[in-house]
This record gives C-alpha cells, structure tokens and sequence, in this order.
C-alpha cells in the first residue's frame, strides 16, 4: 500500500504540471454558445479534436450552459469547467452516442486525459430517462424493459471511459444522469478527486462504477446516489481484474450501498484501500464484498469509517450465481469503525427510495458474514468496532430459533443482498461457513430488548472474539455456535 500511495503521488505531480503547461483554448473561439439552447454538440467535438492535433491543451468553458450530445474526449486534451459552467445534456436520447454502453462524455483507447474546474455536468437525466421510454413505446428502439425501466446501456450516463490511460477528474460536480454517472473501465492510472455527485435523478444511478482498472484513487469527494455509491465491478474472466484501488476521505450517502463491490464478480479485486469515509442515510450496508460470480476477493482494508443512521454495516458474500464457478473472499481487515444502525427506514424521504419490500421485518444484524457449505469465506479481522443497534425484534415476524438454523436458506444463486436472508436469528452478528474470523476491542450495545442472540455462528471455526462488550436491556448469553469448532470467547 505504501507503494501505491507513492505513485498516486508522482501521478498527481505530472497531472498538476501538464495542467500548467497545457494551453489553454476558450470555447468562445469555437463558436460554441452558451445559452443552455444552441446544441453545440459537433463545435464541442471540433474543439477537442483541434486541441489534439495542436499537440493538446485545456478547452475552457467559462460562466453559462453549454448544451450538448455526446462527445469523444482525445488523448492529452482537459475539459476545463470554470465555476460557472454548466455542460448539459441534450434531452433528446438521439444525440447520444453508444460505444459499449451510453454516454455525455465518451473515451475510448485514449491517454493523459482530464476532466476539472469548479463547474457542473448536468445529464438532465431525469426527463432523458422518460424520453427514453417513450422512444421505447413507440418501437423506435428495442429494449426488454424489465421494471417498467429501460435497461442502462440506452440511458446516457455522464462519462464513459474505457482502456484509457492516465485519467484525471478533480473538481467538478456531476449531476441528473439518467443511468449510472460515470464508469471507468479497464482504465490504468485513474485519479478521482474532491468532486461532487448528485445523482438522484432516476433508477441505477451509481455513483462512481470502477470496472478492472489498475491503479486507482478517488479522494475528498462527496457522493449522494440512489444506487451505490462506490460500485467496484469485474467483467472479464480472462485476467483483467480490480486492483491496487484506494478510496480515501469521501462522505458517501445511498439509497443502496455506500461501497460495494463483486455483484459483477467474473474477474476479481485485490488491494483494496478504503479509509477514512463517512456513511449516513444509507439503505443497505457501508461495506459489501461479494463473490458470488467465480471470481476472487482479497487483500481489503477498510479502516475510520463513521455510519450513521444506515441500515447495515458489513456484509461480506460467497456465492455461486453461475453453475460451477466458485468465488472467494479472503484476507480482509476491517478496523476503527463506529456504527449507529437506523430504527427505521434510513433514506426515506430521498427521491427512489430504495424497495420497503426488500427488507427483513425485523432489523438485520449490522454484520453478516455468509460463505456458503462448501465454499467458505477465510482469514477476515475486525479490530476496535463500536456498534450502537436499536434493538427491538419481534419474534412474530417468521422468528428462526436457535435449534432451526439449518431453516437460513443458502440462497447461492440469488443477488447477494443482506436483506435477501430476511429474518435471522441474531441481532448483531451473523457469521455462517468460514474460519480464522478475529474480533479484537468489539463493544456492542442494543437499545430494546431484543428476542434474539447477540451473535451466532453457524459452521464457524478457528476464530477468535477477544475484548468483547455487549450490553442490552436483558440479560443473557451473547454467544451461540452451531456446528462450530475452535472458538474463542473472552
């Protein structure tokens, strides 16, 4: 880790100097307007296209609202947004381009690219959205429209890069995609840093979409997203996988997941840095790790994380969602956390709302821990963890006892959410199939009486739950096993 951050440093560096360097060319001189009416979509697309042949250089926009369709950003040339500047997305869905998937800003194979200043993208996203499904009624494009939705690759999404090198976007808000933000895929060298995400606008609006890149850090940024927040994905089983990424200093908020990755799982991810982040009105969990698609998940440190008002803290997943292909997840350290779980509905009152009906009745225990019988998950610390639940479960509602646990279902084909279980047996920790998990400084704490156990395991062996604080109204045991071996409990 401590290599990765010397050359996120040396990146910055050369981004900071060839922004010195470059020239700078104002939109005005392409007769691109900024009434936020004239589309300047092929004036914008001119003016990249000259910055690049002139060696490169910044294509500044300055005070007003540029309207556009998509664009294909070039090697060695920065949009450059003042404070002030808005690019905006066209409303009519024919203006964008698709090259994989759909985008405001495109990039293809390109390197030493930049996006930066204090202005906004604005995708309009919302009534894009709808002017899509209207497209779709009326049979001008095909899609399966599953949800009452069409799919994400004919909605635009703000940015698009793919196979490119040396990319940098700091600054900038983005805002109102009608998909996912921005997704960056197979990308080397990626710095994200200190913009801003608004992404309420409609349907699968993640935040930011990291796709088998190398060598990634997005920091000082502040993400509100109606899907996740942080997404880290895998698509390729041939040998591209997520690496050497950190995420340092960002607030995230989520009517999903804050950070998740390994829903699109084919690949994998290893050194995984996340520090200093701050979750709060968010439905599902802070943390999501899953491999529920063949590929692999290791070497991950989460470290000072404040949750507040959330649904769940850590779920870590083992799945088989394709016949055969068995994931795995191990060597993950997860340290300094403090957790206030929500005693109702964390992001009611937020435009899409995540599903009331996806949830369990009764409110899940902030870690879950879930490999599957023949597949476990290994080699997993928890060190200084402060978890305040609000407690009161109704045994009513669908109660699994104690002596019924072989009733959890296995689930190994299902999209792996915490919520998918429903109702389990504890109130603070469910650990099923793995070994050598280490609790060390772990201060639980309820706040109602509660029907269920504080923790339970179930086929958990050659672990450790060392310093351990439980308080709640009533008094009982605070550990069960099940067909556990090697247990450790102080």
């Amino acid at each position: 880790m401590l290599a990765l951050k010397k050359y996120f440093i040396i990146l910055l560096v050369c981004f900071q100097f060839l922004q010195g360097s470059a020239k700078d060319y104002p939109a005005s001189l392409f007769g691109i307007n900024s009434d936020g009416v004239t589309l300047n979509t092929r004036s914008i697309q001119f003016a990249i296209d000259y910055i690049q042949q002139q060696g490169g250089g910044r294509l500044v926009f300055d005070v007003g609202r540029f309207l556009s369709g998509s664009v294909q950003l070039k090697s060695n040339v920065t949009i450059h947004l003042l404070e002030g500047a808005v690019l905006l997305g066209s409303l009519n869905p024919l203006d964008y381009d698709r090259k994989g998937l759909t985008a405001f800003i495109l990039c293809h194979d390109q390197q030493n690219v930049a996006i930066t200043g204090k202005g906004v993208i604005d995708g309009q996203g919302r009534q894009v959205a709808r002017n899509v499904v209207e497209l779709v009624h009326k049979g001008l494009i095909k899609d399966a429209f599953r949800n009452d939705r069409p799919e994400v690759p004919i909605r635009p999404m703000l940015i698009y890069f793919r196979s490119c090198k040396n990319v940098f976007i700091s600054g900038v808000t983005m805002r109102n995609a009608a998909a996912w933000v921005q997704t960056y895929d197979q990308c080397k060298n990626l710095h994200v840093d200190s913009i801003t995400v608004d992404s309420r606008a409609f349907w699968n609006n993640d935040g930011i979409d990291i796709v088998d890149c190398d060598s990634v850090a997005i920091t000082n940024s502040y993400i509100d997203s109606d899907d996740d927040g942080v997404c880290l994905k895998s698509h390729d089983s041939l040998g591209a996988i997520c690496q050497n990424v950190l995420v340092r200093n960002c607030t995230i908020r989520s009517s999903a997941n804050a950070i998740k990755f390994g829903t699109a799982s084919l690949g994998g991810f290893k050194n995984i840095k996340l520090v200093n982040i701050k979750v709060f009105d968010t439905y599902r969990s802070a943390i999501a790790l899953e491999a529920v698609d063949g590929g692999f998940i290791e070497n991950v440190e989460a470290d000072s994380f404040q949750v507040l008002n959330t649904g769940h803290a850590v779920f870590l997943r083992i799945g088989e969602r394709r016949p055969g292909k068995k994931g795995r997840l191990e060597n993950i350290r997860i340290k300094n956390f403090t957790v206030e779980i929500a005693a109702t509905k964390p992001d009611i009152g937020y435009e899409y709302e995540g599903p009331i009906e996806d949830m369990p009745r009764n409110i899940s225990p902030p870690i879950v821990i879930a490999g599957l019988p023949d597949n476990i998950i290994k080699n997993v610390s928890f060190t200084n963890i402060e978890i305040k639940h609000p407690g009161g479960g109704n045994s009513q509602f669908a109660k699994v006892s104690l002596n019924e646990l072989d009733k959890v279902p296995e689930m190994a084909t299902a999209y792996p959410e915490f919520s998918k279980f429903l109702e389990l047996p504890a109130w603070g920790i469910y650990i099923r199939h793995a070994s050598d998990i280490k609790f060390n400084d772990l201060k639980l704490s309820c706040a109602k009486k509660d029907y269920r156990t504080a923790i339970v395991l179930d086929d958990v062996h050659h672990s450790e739950f060392i310093s351990i604080t439980v308080k709640e109204p009533e008094k009982k045991k605070s550990l069960y096993q099940y067909k556990s071996s090697e247990i450790v409990f102080k």
